[in-house]
């Protein structure tokens, strides 16, 4: 019976070609759109290189600074000091790490100008995020210590800086300051804002006085600190015993008197920043936002495929009333139906797939984003997949309803 329903449906589709084109643009539209941004959003903060143990990492990135007569400052604004002192003396976690944002650099060679990111780590960096490394290794802690004069860049900086021949050894100029590659690593995507850069440096060569007392950085880009747990269960501990050592930060100028910020994940910074405000995150409310424009931007084309579908059964009222007629039962018509609209469901799915991986390409190639790679993997299919077959039920489940309760008398008689 199965198979019967599938030749029916597709005789169906072949028949009503506008009906089919108008439900297929609208499906494979609206899954396009959905993949491309799944794709955005699994590329910048799924479990990939260099964010392999995302499942485990916090952050430390935005304050919000009050002053007694009034008025707010916020952002990414502590600077080093304020991190080493609150941050890193943090107990529970298995490693810390500071750096600062990266800054874009000029620099020169053979009369040719290059424009890279530079950015200033510590050695344990390279202990939190898991870089692939194509020559070389990372900078240690003796390293940092002792100020050196090294450098790990990506593979983009090495074939244009030094002709894509082996780097290690071999000394680039960043920031008016000579440095010893030591490390060569694949590139990093900008969407990958806390580990991205196409130069690394010891955080110690910096320019400015990091011992400096103070809580706010008169640099910019400011400083960040990325904390990785034992077990993503630690987490309460970790941001409890941070709200305890924020609770003790001093203002001895006087000119603020209250700070707030947290050790979180991604999705909790995004929700401080668009839901909860700089004071508090609210995740439950970014994620019911989420849920309700995805649902919103679905429902759409839905009930314009349930208006189609209705369309079509009352066009083929009379052969329903036949079949009726002849013993076919409510049962047996829903399931057709459904199937049908499954049918074209999936299809308009399978066309939206293959434009994803076009746009896609055409996205990665067009340069807009450093280091883009935007990819068809195996859980964007599947969850586009699930998503095909649930809207194309649901679009079908009333109008086979209505199918179901038509009367096959008044239908050969020309009524509804």
């Amino acid at each position: 019976m199965f198979k019967n329903y599938i030749k029916i449906a597709y005789k169906v589709l072949l028949r009503h070609k506008l009906f089919t084109f108008i439900s297929l643009f609208g499906i494979s539209f609206t899954l396009l759109i959905l993949v491309v941004i799944t794709s955005f959003i699994d590329h910048s903060v799924g479990r990939e290189a260099p964010e392999k143990k995302q499942n485990r990492i916090l952050s430390v990135t935005y304050f919000k600074l009050t002053r007694p007569g009034g008025g707010i400052t916020q952002g990414p604004l502590v600077s080093y000091y304020f991190l080493d002192k609150y941050v890193k003396s943090l107990q529970t976690p298995e490693k810390i790490s500071i750096s600062n944002f990266h800054k874009n650099i000029i620099t020169y060679k053979d009369n040719k100008k290059f424009n890279f990111a530079l950015k200033l780590t510590d050695a344990e960096f390279w202990d939190i995020f898991d870089f692939n490394f194509i020559e070389g290794k990372g900078y240690n802690s003796s390293d940092v210590e002792q100020i050196n004069p090294v450098a790990v860049i990506t593979l983009d900086v090495r074939q244009k800086y030094f002709d894509n021949q082996p780097a290690v050894g071999k000394f680039i100029e960043a920031d008016g300051k000579n440095y010893r590659v030591i490390g060569v690593v694949e590139n990093v995507s900008l969407l990958r804002i806390l580990p991205y850069s196409d130069i690394w440096v010891p955080i110690t060569n910096s320019k400015a006085n990091l011992a400096e007392p103070k809580i706010m950085t008169d640099e910019f880009p400011g400083y960040f600190s990325v904390i990785l747990a034992g077990n993503r269960t630690d987490f309460p501990l970790i941001k409890s015993e941070f709200q305890k050592h924020l609770s003790l930060v001093e203002f001895p100028d006087g000119r603020y008197n209250n700070i707030y910020g947290g050790a979180e994940t991604y999705a909790e910074t995004l929700s401080r920043l668009f839901i909860g405000g700089a004071e508090e995150t609210n995740l439950p409310g970014l994620m019911l936002v989420l849920f309700l424009l995805m649902f919103l931007f679905m429902i759409l084309p839905t009930i314009n495929l349930v208006n189609i579908n209705i369309s079509r059964i009352m066009e083929r009222s009379s052969e329903i009333g036949v079949r009726k007629a002849f013993g076919a039962s409510s049962k047996t018509l829903v399931g057709q139906f459904i199937v049908e609209n499954v049918m074209i469901t999936l299809l308009g799915g399978l066309i939206s797939i293959i434009l994803s991986i076009i746009i896609l390409n055409i996205i990665n190639k067009s340069g807009i984003i450093p280091h883009l790679h935007l990819s068809m993997n195996w859980r964007i299919l599947y969850k586009s997949l699930i998503i095909c077959v649930f809207f194309g039920f649901l679009s079908g489940v009333y109008p086979a309803y209505k199918m179901s309760r038509l009367r096959p008398a008044e239908v050969l008689r020309g009524g509804e």
